[in-house]
């Protein structure tokens, strides 16, 4: 089957409930959200919006008037990333903090994320990111070039008309859920938001795997692709070219080559920091380097990591191994 083929394929067919979220019924997914893809499905005719000012104020515990005068207002600061460069954040002033706050509980905490998202979500880890492509013979990582400030307040503000608010209301929550015209690395909302507005984008990027018999998971900006069974480079180039399609679709692009991954059985496979060649487990080098600081801090000698340091990893290998084992079927 050819790319092209692939796409109209995926593209062709209509997603029911393409965001899946608690109580919200099949809708326009947005403008922003498939504009750029070929042959996009036809959209649905927009429901009667069920929640106006009032209702969102009485759910928030907030007067309506001052929460339309809210100050939307950000300190910006840079940090450096540990692949190199910078990274940009604008982090809300500590009232516009914590009304985003109660918004991610009281208004988008019932709603869901694609099953594939591993990210920001209660009950998944980087773990659970992880084992789905234990012992698979590829590997293909591929990562969101930046990844929030791509995702736009007008994909915002359609997906807040989309679970049922009306214009004013889906204007408001936007004008304090972005920052400069998109989602602000930095803001609690940003996360949650990232997952559930990106529902299709994630059954699509599940539907093409499918397809072309692979796997594929989700942990923010970092997308995992594996095949079970060996899977030769046109394969696997015509998986990464589609998911690069798919992406466009939604502004997305991922990065150059520097950040794209292939990794077959003979190569040391890692998802979001986790080795899955043969079982979830953390790469050989760290396993190393934890012995020696274990070793260096009961012999009093000087360790690269303190005592704190060495309890944080000792817990992440505890997550690895307990979620590492499948829950038991009752008998």
């Amino acid at each position: 089957m050819g790319l092209w083929q692939i796409i109209r394929g995926l593209l062709g067919s209509s997603e029911a409930n393409p965001y899946r979220a608690a109580g919200a019924p099949d809708g326009p997914v947005g403008r922003g959200s498939a504009a750029a893809a070929p042959s996009p499905p036809k959209r649905s005719r927009r429901r009667p919006p069920k929640f106006f000012l009032a209702d969102l104020a009485l759910r928030l515990g907030r007067d309506s008037n001052a929460l339309s005068q809210i100050a939307v207002e950000y300190e910006t600061f840079s940090i450096a990333k540990r692949s190199g460069g910078r990274r940009t954040i604008h982090a809300p002033q500590p009232g516009l903090k914590a009304l985003q706050r109660d918004i991610l509980r009281k208004v988008l905490g019932g709603l869901k994320a694609h099953p594939a998202v591993n990210g920001f979500r209660r009950g998944r880890s980087i773990v659970t990111n992880a084992l789905p492509h234990v012992g698979h013979s590829v590997l293909v990582r591929l990562d969101i070039r930046d990844f929030f400030p791509s995702t736009t307040a007008r994909r915002v503000e359609e997906y807040f008309r989309f679970i049922g608010y009306d214009d004013s209301s889906a204007a408001l929550l936007t004008r304090i859920c972005t920052h400069q015209g998109a989602l602000p690395q930095g803001a609690p909302t940003s996360p949650c938001l990232s997952n559930l507005l990106n529902y299709r984008l994630d059954a699509r990027l599940s539907a093409l795997a499918a397809k072309m018999g692979a796997t594929y998971t989700r942990y923010a900006d970092d997308m995992a692709f594996s095949f079970s069974e060996p899977a030769d480079a046109a394969r696997v180039n015509m998986l990464v070219s589609a998911a690069q399609l798919v992406l466009s679709g939604f502004g997305y692009r991922t990065h150059h080559r520097r950040k794209r991954s292939v990794r077959r059985r003979h190569m040391a496979q890692c998802v979001t920091g986790i080795v899955v060649n043969d079982k979830a487990n953390l790469p050989r080098a760290t396993r190393r380097r934890l012995r020696a600081v274990r070793h260096h801090l009961m012999t009093g000698k000087e360790a690269s990591l303190t005592a704190a340091q060495l309890a944080g990893w000792d817990a992440l290998q505890h997550m690895i191994k307990v979620q590492s084992v499948p829950p038991s079927v009752p008998q």
